[in-house]
């Protein structure tokens, strides 16, 4: 009988220890949550690390320790510390979706962590991931369209340059073997990007960036035309998207200001 009360004290204390785990990583959370919106990212670090590790399964805290790391990343600089925040982030983002493989906010954020580091294939990769967890997730259509033109682009910049074309100079592309070699290589990458932008749009018709873009991906890919018939009506494409563009953003000014913005909060007690 003593045994069974023995085991049953220490098991009463396993439970008791790991309710009060619970409500000291909540407490971390909360303030981490606090330092977060302050945006003092560094020192809710420390906060969510606690909460993480009086709980290591608490996904939101987690969620949360990998934002704040993301946050302190600088795109575009190459520095111990700013490589360690991105690799942080992403071990962390990585560390939700073995809790939860369907989280889209961990899937979207290693998508966007990749772009802005301009892994491009990468970060096509995870917005795939991420359209297959959001088939209607339109900003993974239109950063899908994104990676289509970055990856184009210098290309496209570079060959005009070697054949003596400047910015302002019409096409297309008077160098048949040239041309022929960007269609058969970015050719159908250019095709993907438009139906991308296209899906986005079908999402979200007032999606004036994803309008942008669609101009500079059908007026680039004008260079590539077999005639200049060809060319001028793949501009006329163009330059009517970028009219929708701008009156786009002229209706969407002119309804905020009618109706003024809105406010998001998250819940920090979500697990």
């Amino acid at each position: 009988m003593r045994k069974v009360m023995l085991v049953l004290a220490v098991a009463a204390l396993a439970v008791l220890g790991t309710s009060c785990n619970k409500l000291k990583a909540r407490d971390q959370l909360n303030k981490g949550v606090q330092q977060f919106t302050a945006a003092q990212y560094g020192k809710a670090v420390e906060h969510f690390k606690a909460a993480v590790e009086f709980e290591p399964g608490f996904s939101a805290a987690r969620l949360y320790l990998a934002t704040a790391y993301m946050q302190q990343y600088i795109p575009g600089t190459d520095s111990p510390e700013n490589n360690m925040m991105a690799v942080a982030a992403f071990d962390n983002f990585k560390k939700v979706l073995d809790q939860e493989p369907k989280n889209s906010v961990a899937i979207a954020s290693i998508a966007s962590l990749n772009l802005n580091q301009k892994k491009w294939d990468e970060a096509q990769q995870w917005y795939d991931k991420l359209i297959a967890v959001e088939p209607q997730n339109a900003d993974a259509y239109y950063s899908m369209g994104f990676i289509a033109w970055s990856k184009w682009y210098p290309v496209y910049g570079n060959a005009r340059a070697a054949l003596g074309m400047k910015q302002e100079d019409p096409g297309p592309i008077k160098d048949k073997k040239v041309k022929e070699e960007l269609t058969l290589k970015y050719g159908p990458v250019i095709q993907a990007g438009v139906q991308a932008l296209e899906k986005a749009l079908q999402i979200n018709p007032e999606y004036d960036d994803a309008m942008a873009y669609l101009n500079l991906l059908i007026r680039e890919r004008a260079d590539l035309s077999d005639s200049k018939v060809e060319y001028d009506r793949q501009l006329t494409i163009a330059d009517d998207w970028i009219q929708k563009a701008l009156a786009t953003k002229k209706t969407k000014a002119e309804r905020k200001n009618k109706t003024g913005g809105g406010t998001i909060v998250l819940d920090p007690n979500a697990k």
